[in-house]
């Protein structure tokens, strides 16, 4: 009996079978594939990464960081083991007690000197006790200091943690302080004042590091 035409026999049938087979192979064998090259990638990515982060890290951390306190200054003066008492309400003859003027530590007053720019000159007891905090009080002599040195000195340091003011019969023209050192300079411009903002300001060393510098006396003359 012959077969209507059109129709395939079981050979041709089974053969179909077997081509789909081998297509659904062949297309599940390119898709494992591309995930392969995709992971091979990915992966060589993310350890070229990883590997940038252990070779910052490592180069980080073999490079020695200077300590503030390793930071040498030229001319520095140092008053060690300075007392930090509150006293009052009789004033502190530092230069007497201590050899210091302006004063760069010592007993001082309960209450501290908010930290600011200030164009009048500051009681020594409260900004000592800033001081006692962590803040640089840089004074200059208002007879020879002109506007534009003060300008420049107020970009020179840090806004916060400092006290800036006039000091009348300052020993030089400028003067930074912080709790037990000391230094003068002849100008704002002097590359010694950055070194001195580096090892002192808010320093882990002064008596009560990271306590307030605000809040407290506003002083006369407050301008920033």
């Amino acid at each position: 009996m012959v077969e209507p035409t059109g129709r395939k026999t079981v050979k041709q049938e089974r053969a179909d079978r077997r081509a789909e087979k081998v297509q659904a192979y062949q297309r599940e064998q390119a898709a494992k594939q591309r995930r392969r090259r995709i992971g091979i990638i990915s992966g060589a990515v993310g350890g070229a990464a990883v590997l940038a982060l252990v070779i910052t890290f490592v180069a980080t951390t073999a490079t020695p960081q200077e300590r503030p306190q390793d930071i040498a200054i030229a001319d520095l003066q140092e008053y060690p083991n300075l007392p930090a008492t509150h006293v009052g309400p009789a004033p502190v003859d530092y230069e007497a007690e201590y050899d210091m003027n302006p004063p760069a530590g010592g007993n001082h007053f309960q209450a501290w000197l908010n930290c600011g720019v200030y164009s009048e000159p500051q009681p020594n007891e409260n900004a000592v006790h800033s001081l006692e905090h962590g803040a640089v009080w840089v004074t200059y002599n208002p007879e020879t200091a002109s506007e534009e040195d003060i300008a420049e000195l107020r970009r020179s340091i840090p806004e916060l943690y400092t006290i800036v003011s006039p000091y009348p019969d300052l020993p030089a023209p400028f003067v930074a302080s912080a709790w037990g050192a000391q230094i003068e300079l002849d100008s704002p411009s002097d590359p010694r004042l950055g070194q001195f903002i580096d090892r002192y300001w808010k320093s882990a060393d002064a008596p009560e590091p990271g306590a307030s510098c605000s809040g407290a006396v506003e002083g006369i003359g407050r301008v920033a």
